[in-house]
């Protein structure tokens, strides 16, 4: 499949509004005329440079990212590890490290699920949802090609084993295409492991039962496509075919144009304040005196979590899970699903309104997530 580009040409856009800015400058036109050309030099971008019909930019979104971003930080910063031989005086910045990995894998969740808001027409499932692992979709995944399974679809109330919890549902209603997403800050730890076929073989067998999951579960919702996709958040080559998807391109899933540059402004600023944290600690750990003061926050927050990260809470450590997928397999001490304070607890008020339609659809299709604009 050809990998279309979702960003817009920056220079291009710049050129276009100067261009138009500069005719508005020379012109005698009248006063509302000139006061229109104005406002769409500094507002319009040209339509053949938008993919999407909806658009966001960092600023319109900033505040909710802050507070994203404050509120990771602040858990990273909390705890207290167990000593350990091998890491001595380290332990803290290894602590901080793993907690790291755990913790922007949520931001990157919860970004998300704030841009799709931007889109009327998206419906966003999270918080722990657990979609059953029917024993026929398992082998019916296991013993053919996935294309083969595009027309079939499973009861959902059917033997099941086991379940898998995504980290988020999209659902297009405007389409009728739901998208079931998994979301990695990278996948370079995965390498050639059999780890990531088993997490496509539970999202493809979690994608069959997924209609009739909508349906009997969240008010008659239907679809008729369902793709699954691993989002690499890394932004590391992409690989439709195999369902691997670079955070880079979100656009397209979201059908938002500018989602994946605010995703990236988010991963930088983070990426800042966990260097500052990890920088701190390594000072303590090294008996370096701090040479400034404390790092300022990426809004008007408090800096609290700095203030209280050299004297660590003593809390129990639990069990931070990077691979979701496997989260079924573990005590209950994993993390791997942890609640989302952001909940808009958002319901379909059309809901009831697809009552009128035949069930199930004729056909459904089922499989590694396409763009809609090739659907």
């Amino acid at each position: 499949m050809t990998n279309l580009h979702s960003s817009s040409p920056i220079g291009e856009v710049l050129r276009a509004a100067s261009a138009a800015s500069s005719t508005v400058g020379h012109s005698t036109a009248s006063s509302p005329r000139r006061h229109f050309a104005e406002r769409l030099a500094v507002h319009a971008e040209p339509p053949v440079l938008r993919r999407h019909p909806h658009l966001v930019r960092y600023p319109d979104i900033e505040a909710d990212f802050d507070v994203l971003i404050d509120k990771a930080i602040a858990a990273i910063a909390e705890g207290e590890p167990a000593e350990d031989e091998i890491l001595g005086h380290y332990v803290n910045v290894a602590s901080l490290a793993r907690a790291v990995s755990f913790r922007e894998g949520k931001l990157l969740e919860q970004a998300v699920e704030r841009l799709a808001k931007v889109n009327p027409n998206l419906v966003v499932l999270m918080h722990s949802i657990k979609l059953p692992l029917v024993k026929a979709a398992i082998e019916a995944v296991a013993g053919n090609d996935w294309y083969h399974l595009e027309d079939v679809r499973l009861d959902c109330e059917g033997p099941a084993k086991g379940s898998y919890t995504p980290d988020l549902i999209l659902v297009n209603r405007a389409k009728r295409a739901a998208f079931v997403l998994d979301l990695k800050r990278s996948l370079a730890s995965y390498g050639d492991t059999s780890r990531l076929e088993e997490l496509k073989l539970r999202m493809l067998a979690s994608a069959m039962i997924l209609p009739d999951w909508l349906y009997k579960t969240q008010k008659r919702l239907m679809v008729e496509t369902v793709g699954v996709a691993i989002i690499d958040g890394a932004s590391r080559p992409s690989d439709h075919a195999a369902g691997v998807w670079a955070l880079s391109e979100i656009d397209d899933l979201l059908e938002i144009d500018g989602a994946a540059a605010c995703m990236a402004e988010l991963r930088l600023r983070f990426g800042r304040r966990v260097q500052q944290l990890l920088e701190a600690e390594a000072r303590r750990a090294l008996g370096i005196p701090d040479a400034a003061t404390a790092p300022p926050t990426s809004g008007s927050a408090s800096s609290a979590p700095f203030q209280r990260f050299g004297i660590l809470r003593a809390t129990p450590r639990v069990m931070i899970c990077d691979d979701r997928a496997c989260c079924d397999e573990h005590t209950s001490g994993c993390r791997g699903g942890d609640d989302d304070p952001f909940d808009d607890g958002r319901d379909d008020a059309e809901a009831e309104d697809d009552a009128v339609a035949s069930w199930p659809p004729q056909h459904i299709r089922v499989g590694f997530a396409r763009r809609l604009l090739d659907a």
